[in-house]
């Protein structure tokens, strides 16, 4: 979508379509998804097996070559996601929807728990994949590889972005 402080990296049916809740400052400057020093989601996608070899944030737009892509629940870039308001998430969660009816991923993996609670209305959402599907895609809650969450290591991050492939 033009505009955005952040392009998506997104394309019709896709495998996986990675929701983070919204880009981080340094991201926003680079241009590039999950560019902040420590942020362990290109080492989380290529222990996964998900990529063939460990992506860059610079190289973000190589995922739709290997089935994936990348979106944020909230546009606006902050220092952390704590900045953002409930109302900016729920209109996020209804632009997430449109656009996963638009490009019908198979899954569509929103990367917060807390975030997906508060943009969805679950208050009680535990992770993992959810009963319902969101714009008809298999959808899942898994830990935010920012490397400000230290709930998950890199090796849990990696086991469960492996279970997100279908088929």
């Amino acid at each position: 979508m033009p505009g955005k402080p952040l392009p998506d990296v997104v394309a019709d049916d896709l495998d996986v379509l990675f929701c983070g809740i919204n880009p981080s400052l340094t991201s926003a400057a680079r241009g590039h998804h999950f560019a902040r020093p420590g942020n362990r989601f290109w080492p989380a996608l290529h222990r996964a097996g998900l990529t063939p070899r460990l992506l860059t944030s610079e190289e973000d737009r190589e995922l739709l070559r290997h089935g994936l892509g990348v979106t944020n629940l909230v546009d606006r870039p902050t220092r952390t996601a704590a900045e953002l308001t409930p109302e900016e998430l729920r209109d996020g969660a209804a632009a997430l929807a449109e656009l996963v009816v638009r490009h019908r991923p198979r899954v569509l993996a929103v990367l917060g728990i807390t975030a997906w609670r508060q943009a969805f209305g679950r208050p009680r959402a535990v992770a993992g994949r959810q009963e319902e599907r969101l714009g008809g895609a298999e959808t899942w809650v898994v830990p935010n590889p920012s490397g400000l969450n230290a709930h998950h290591q890199l090796p849990d991050l990696a086991r469960i972005y492996a279970r997100l492939r279908p088929g």
